[in-house]
């Protein structure tokens, strides 16, 4: 089990990258949240190590379509076990 701290920046907000990261994570069996934070996209996400890294993956890959990821920062955290789901914030 991992759980990291994700950044994401460039054309992710206005673009639908939560909804798509939102998609992306239930693919994944990922708990945590994401959410638009002044000009980036902040996302807590834990589950599996090949999940968490697929997960990743395709965050920093660009969730949405119309997204474009420029830059990100990825830092491992604490397990939290009082995580049940994925959400939208």
């Amino acid at each position: 089990m991992q759980r990291k701290h994700i950044e994401v920046f460039g054309i992710v907000q206005g673009v639908g990258f939560r909804f798509y990261t939102e998609r992306i994570a239930l693919k994944y069996n990922i708990t945590g949240t994401v959410q638009n934070v002044e000009d980036f996209v902040d996302i807590y996400a834990q589950g599996d190590e090949e999940d968490i890294a697929a997960f990743t993956e395709a965050v920093i890959k660009g969730a949405s379509p119309s997204s474009q990821v420029d830059d990100y920062n990825i830092e491992d955290l604490d397990i939290d076990h009082d995580l049940k789901k994925f959400k939208t914030i």
